[in-house]
Protein backbone atom coordinates (compact mmCIF):
# COMPACT_ATOMS: atom_id res chain seq x y z
CA UNK A 1 0.00 0.00 0.00
CA UNK A 2 1.37 3.42 -0.93
CA UNK A 3 2.17 5.68 1.98
CA UNK A 4 -0.07 8.73 2.20
CA UNK A 5 1.91 11.96 1.99
CA UNK A 6 1.67 14.08 5.12
CA UNK A 7 1.13 17.75 4.32
CA UNK A 8 1.88 20.04 7.28
CA UNK A 9 -1.13 22.02 8.52
CA UNK A 10 -3.46 20.53 5.89
CA UNK A 11 -6.39 20.05 8.28
CA UNK A 12 -5.99 23.58 9.65
CA UNK A 13 -5.79 25.09 6.17
CA UNK A 14 -8.93 23.21 5.12
CA UNK A 15 -10.80 24.35 8.24
CA UNK A 16 -9.72 28.00 8.03
CA UNK A 17 -10.45 28.07 4.31
CA UNK A 18 -14.01 26.88 4.90
CA UNK A 19 -14.61 29.36 7.74
CA UNK A 20 -13.39 32.38 5.77
CA UNK A 21 -15.22 31.22 2.65
CA UNK A 22 -18.52 31.19 4.54
CA UNK A 23 -17.79 34.61 5.97
CA UNK A 24 -17.06 36.15 2.59
CA UNK A 25 -20.06 34.46 0.96
CA UNK A 26 -22.32 36.29 3.42
CA UNK A 27 -20.69 39.69 2.76
CA UNK A 28 -22.47 41.69 0.03
CA UNK A 29 -19.38 43.87 -0.44
CA UNK A 30 -17.30 40.94 -1.71
CA UNK A 31 -16.56 40.61 -5.42
CA UNK A 32 -15.32 37.20 -6.55
CA UNK A 33 -12.57 37.43 -9.14
CA UNK A 34 -13.38 35.03 -11.97
CA UNK A 35 -10.88 32.16 -12.06
CA UNK A 36 -11.03 28.40 -11.62
CA UNK A 37 -7.55 28.01 -10.12
CA UNK A 38 -7.75 30.11 -6.94
CA UNK A 39 -10.14 31.83 -4.52
CA UNK A 40 -9.59 35.57 -4.98
CA UNK A 41 -11.93 38.31 -3.76
CA UNK A 42 -11.94 42.10 -3.91
CA UNK A 43 -13.53 44.64 -1.57
CA UNK A 44 -13.89 48.12 -3.00
CA UNK A 45 -13.46 51.25 -0.84
CA UNK A 46 -12.13 49.25 2.09
CA UNK A 47 -9.83 52.19 2.93
CA UNK A 48 -10.66 55.87 2.65
CA UNK A 49 -8.48 58.32 0.73
CA UNK A 50 -7.27 59.82 4.03
CA UNK A 51 -6.35 56.40 5.39
CA UNK A 52 -4.46 55.56 2.21
CA UNK A 53 -2.52 58.82 2.43
CA UNK A 54 -1.62 58.23 6.08
CA UNK A 55 -0.44 54.69 5.36
CA UNK A 56 1.76 55.91 2.48
CA UNK A 57 3.45 58.36 4.85
CA UNK A 58 4.02 55.60 7.41
CA UNK A 59 5.51 53.33 4.76
CA UNK A 60 7.97 56.04 3.74
CA UNK A 61 9.18 56.16 7.35
CA UNK A 62 9.67 52.39 7.72
CA UNK A 63 10.61 51.12 4.26
CA UNK A 64 13.93 49.36 3.78
CA UNK A 65 15.18 47.14 0.92
CA UNK A 66 12.94 44.06 0.83
CA UNK A 67 14.31 40.62 1.60
CA UNK A 68 13.17 37.02 1.20
CA UNK A 69 14.09 33.76 2.86
CA UNK A 70 17.64 32.96 1.69
CA UNK A 71 17.59 35.82 -0.83
CA UNK A 72 18.44 39.48 -0.45
CA UNK A 73 17.64 42.68 -2.30
CA UNK A 74 20.65 42.30 -4.61
CA UNK A 75 19.21 39.10 -6.11
CA UNK A 76 16.75 41.22 -8.09
CA UNK A 77 13.82 38.91 -7.26
CA UNK A 78 12.12 41.40 -4.96
CA UNK A 79 13.32 44.95 -5.44
CA UNK A 80 10.69 46.92 -3.54
CA UNK A 81 11.17 48.66 -0.21
CA UNK A 82 9.13 47.34 2.71
CA UNK A 83 8.73 47.39 6.47
CA UNK A 84 6.36 46.23 9.21
CA UNK A 85 4.05 48.93 10.52
CA UNK A 86 3.88 49.38 14.29
CA UNK A 87 1.17 46.92 15.43
CA UNK A 88 0.62 48.97 18.61
CA UNK A 89 -0.06 52.22 16.76
CA UNK A 90 -3.81 52.90 17.26
CA UNK A 91 -4.32 53.80 13.59
CA UNK A 92 -2.59 50.64 12.34
CA UNK A 93 -4.26 48.53 15.00
CA UNK A 94 -7.69 49.73 13.88
CA UNK A 95 -7.09 48.85 10.23
CA UNK A 96 -5.60 45.49 11.18
CA UNK A 97 -8.68 44.67 13.24
CA UNK A 98 -10.98 45.62 10.36
CA UNK A 99 -9.20 43.11 8.14
CA UNK A 100 -9.50 40.47 10.89
CA UNK A 101 -13.21 41.15 11.21
CA UNK A 102 -13.78 41.11 7.45
CA UNK A 103 -12.30 37.61 7.17
CA UNK A 104 -13.46 36.41 10.57
CA UNK A 105 -9.86 35.54 11.47
CA UNK A 106 -8.54 35.23 15.00
CA UNK A 107 -6.30 38.32 15.48
CA UNK A 108 -3.52 36.25 17.07
CA UNK A 109 -3.03 34.39 13.77
CA UNK A 110 -2.30 37.57 11.82
CA UNK A 111 1.21 38.75 11.09
CA UNK A 112 2.06 42.42 11.50
CA UNK A 113 0.87 44.55 8.59
CA UNK A 114 3.71 45.10 6.13
CA UNK A 115 3.92 48.22 4.00
CA UNK A 116 5.55 48.07 0.57
CA UNK A 117 6.71 50.76 -1.83
CA UNK A 118 7.66 50.21 -5.48
CA UNK A 119 9.44 52.89 -7.51
CA UNK A 120 10.04 52.82 -11.30
CA UNK A 121 11.68 49.55 -12.34
CA UNK A 122 11.00 47.82 -9.02
CA UNK A 123 9.06 44.57 -8.90
CA UNK A 124 8.38 41.30 -7.09
CA UNK A 125 8.81 38.36 -9.46
CA UNK A 126 6.30 35.43 -9.49
CA UNK A 127 6.04 33.81 -6.06
CA UNK A 128 3.66 32.12 -3.65
CA UNK A 129 2.89 33.50 -0.19
CA UNK A 130 2.75 30.05 1.37
CA UNK A 131 5.89 28.38 2.69
CA UNK A 132 7.65 25.52 0.93
CA UNK A 133 7.82 22.96 3.72
CA UNK A 134 10.80 21.17 2.18
CA UNK A 135 12.99 24.26 2.61
CA UNK A 136 15.22 24.90 5.64
CA UNK A 137 13.29 27.99 6.70
CA UNK A 138 10.14 25.93 7.28
CA UNK A 139 11.37 24.64 10.63
CA UNK A 140 11.49 28.23 11.88
CA UNK A 141 8.16 29.21 10.32
CA UNK A 142 6.49 26.09 11.67
CA UNK A 143 7.33 27.30 15.18
CA UNK A 144 6.32 30.88 14.41
CA UNK A 145 2.73 30.03 13.55
CA UNK A 146 2.76 27.46 10.78
CA UNK A 147 1.60 27.75 7.21
CA UNK A 148 0.08 30.91 5.72
CA UNK A 149 -3.63 30.52 5.06
CA UNK A 150 -5.05 33.79 3.68
CA UNK A 151 -3.43 36.92 2.27
CA UNK A 152 -5.00 40.40 2.47
CA UNK A 153 -3.46 43.21 0.38
CA UNK A 154 -4.72 46.77 -0.02
CA UNK A 155 -3.73 49.23 -2.74
CA UNK A 156 -3.04 52.74 -1.49
CA UNK A 157 -2.48 54.97 -4.51
CA UNK A 158 -2.95 55.49 -8.22
CA UNK A 159 0.05 54.24 -10.21
CA UNK A 160 0.82 56.21 -13.36
CA UNK A 161 1.88 53.11 -15.29
CA UNK A 162 2.64 49.48 -14.43
CA UNK A 163 2.58 47.86 -11.01
CA UNK A 164 -0.27 45.41 -11.59
CA UNK A 165 -0.69 42.25 -9.52
CA UNK A 166 -0.37 39.41 -12.01
CA UNK A 167 -1.65 35.96 -11.03
CA UNK A 168 0.43 33.96 -13.45
CA UNK A 169 -1.40 30.61 -13.24
CA UNK A 170 -4.81 32.25 -13.44
CA UNK A 171 -3.86 34.58 -16.27
CA UNK A 172 -5.20 37.56 -14.32
CA UNK A 173 -3.71 41.03 -14.08
CA UNK A 174 -5.24 43.36 -11.49
CA UNK A 175 -4.39 47.06 -11.72
CA UNK A 176 -3.90 49.01 -8.48
CA UNK A 177 -6.92 51.00 -7.34
CA UNK A 178 -6.68 53.04 -4.13
CA UNK A 179 -8.69 51.68 -1.23
CA UNK A 180 -9.35 48.25 -2.73
CA UNK A 181 -8.58 45.24 -0.55
CA UNK A 182 -7.67 42.04 -2.39
CA UNK A 183 -7.81 38.74 -0.46
CA UNK A 184 -7.00 35.19 -1.49
CA UNK A 185 -6.80 31.71 -0.05
CA UNK A 186 -3.28 30.30 -0.29
CA UNK A 187 -4.64 26.75 -0.10
CA UNK A 188 -7.03 24.59 -2.10
CA UNK A 189 -10.39 23.36 -0.80
CA UNK A 190 -8.72 20.25 0.65
CA UNK A 191 -6.06 22.26 2.51
CA UNK A 192 -3.04 21.75 0.28
CA UNK A 193 -0.90 24.75 -0.79
CA UNK A 194 -2.31 26.13 -4.04
CA UNK A 195 0.11 26.70 -6.92
CA UNK A 196 -2.68 28.69 -8.58
CA UNK A 197 -1.97 31.59 -6.21
CA UNK A 198 1.40 32.25 -7.87
CA UNK A 199 1.54 36.01 -8.39
CA UNK A 200 3.88 38.85 -9.21
CA UNK A 201 4.09 42.55 -8.52
CA UNK A 202 4.88 43.67 -12.05
CA UNK A 203 7.42 46.47 -12.55
CA UNK A 204 6.29 50.03 -11.98
CA UNK A 205 6.92 52.03 -15.17
CA UNK A 206 5.95 55.52 -14.00
CA UNK A 207 5.21 56.90 -10.57
CA UNK A 208 5.17 54.79 -7.41
CA UNK A 209 3.07 52.00 -5.96
CA UNK A 210 2.14 51.66 -2.29
CA UNK A 211 0.41 48.65 -0.74
CA UNK A 212 -0.08 47.05 2.65
CA UNK A 213 -0.18 43.28 3.14
CA UNK A 214 -1.29 41.11 6.03
CA UNK A 215 -0.73 37.37 6.09
CA UNK A 216 -2.53 34.91 8.34
CA UNK A 217 -1.09 31.72 9.83
CA UNK A 218 -2.84 28.53 10.84
CA UNK A 219 -1.81 29.07 14.46
CA UNK A 220 -0.80 31.96 16.70
CA UNK A 221 1.86 34.06 15.00
CA UNK A 222 4.96 34.64 17.11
Amino acid sequence: MAKTEVIPDQDALKRVGAEVRRRIAADPRAYKVETDVAEIFAFGDFLTAAECEQLCLMIDLTAKPSTLHEQDYSSGFRTSYSGDLDPYDPFVKGISRRIDDLLGMNPVCGEAIQGQRYLPGQQFKPHNDWFYTTEKYWELERKRGGQRSWTAMAYLNEVEEGGATHFTQAGLSIAPKPGVLLVWNNATLDGTPNEGTMHAGTPVVKGAKYVITKWYRTREWR
